[in-house]
């Protein structure tokens, strides 16, 4: 089965190939494009929903969206919905993971979750499957794998954050995953 996957994110791209190696994903690039879809909503469901419909009203196609964040008790959920852009510039994860670093310093709650909400469009359905994780926040990054906050976020559990496991740890029990679980699930059901 072939989809496309609304990102142009080389990091989502390789964990969604890990854990759906029996489909054939396609990346937005895979089918010719290039552009840079707005993310306006205020929840992660609303810009799934945008990147999933701009692709199917433009290419016909068959193709999910995922729109993920990092959730901060402490920051009253900061930076959710915003957290591509948190300090400013669109991906820039050194700079928000500084504004993170800076804005828990002297705080000892540092419970936080990592969503991911994905939006499938599929045969005339859609339909939408969450992801999520808990953990915390950690006062120094620690490691070099991984990508966005990776370095700072510890799982419930674990002993090492997202950055200090392989793709192939990361990927049985990220948010990614468990929504891609759901999403995998539904497709063979």
């Amino acid at each position: 089965m072939q989809l496309v996957f609304a990102t142009n994110n080389s990091n989502k791209l390789e964990e969604v190939r890990h854990r759906l190696p029996q489909y054939q994903i396609q990346s937005m690039q895979d089918i010719g494009c290039f552009d840079d879809i707005a993310e306006t909503g205020s929840t992660f469901e609303v810009n799934a929903r945008i990147k999933a419909l701009y692709l199917q009203s433009r290419f016909g196609c068959d193709c999910f969206a995922d729109d993920s964040g990092l959730e901060i008790e402490a920051l009253n959920g900061a930076p959710g919905v915003y957290s591509a852009r948190y300090a400013g510039k669109h991906n820039d994860a050194e700079a928000n993971i500084a504004k993170v670093l800076k804005n828990m310093d002297g705080k000892t709650m540092r419970k936080a979750k990592f969503v991911t909400v994905i939006c499938l469009l599929k045969e005339g359905k859609e339909v939408y499957f969450r992801g999520e994780i808990h953990g915390t926040i950690t006062s120094t990054k620690k490691g070099e794998k991984g990508f966005g906050y990776d370095p700072i976020f510890l799982p419930d559990g674990y002993s090492t954050t997202f950055a200090e496991m392989t793709i192939d740890d990361k990927s049985k029990v990220s948010h990614r995953a468990i929504a891609i679980e759901k999403m995998t699930k539904w497709l063979e059901a």
